[in-house]
């Protein structure tokens, strides 16, 4: 093997582990928001609701399927909140996640 296949093996397995990451810093992120959302409409069923938050993001690609269930789940449950307030709480959750997952590894 050459030094560039080296190279390009080890681009490879490194786009990899980012990419598995970027996956798991989701699904906690997701998690986290379903807490969040969960205690803002005061359910009792914090843990269930929370997996049905993470399990929401598998119907479309990218965040817009979460974005839409949380917030309408907090809209219908008559939470005053707005759309940019729940994105800004994805990012923050998205960045807390990103740290514990580089922090665990």
């Amino acid at each position: 093997m050459t030094t560039f296949d080296d190279r390009e093996k080890g681009f490879e397995r490194k786009f990899v582990l980012d990419q598995e990451q970027e996956f798991k810093a989701a699904a906690r992120r997701n998690r986290l928001l379903g807490e969040w959302a969960a205690g803002l409409m005061g359910l009792e069923t914090v843990q269930e609701y929370a997996r049905a938050v993470v399990k929401s993001d598998f119907e479309q690609p990218g965040d817009e399927d979460v974005l839409r269930k949380v917030f309408g789940d907090l809209k219908s449950s008559g939470v005053i909140v707005t759309e940019g307030e729940v994105r800004g709480k994805m990012d923050e959750l998205f960045a807390h996640a990103r740290e514990a997952i580089k922090a665990s590894d």
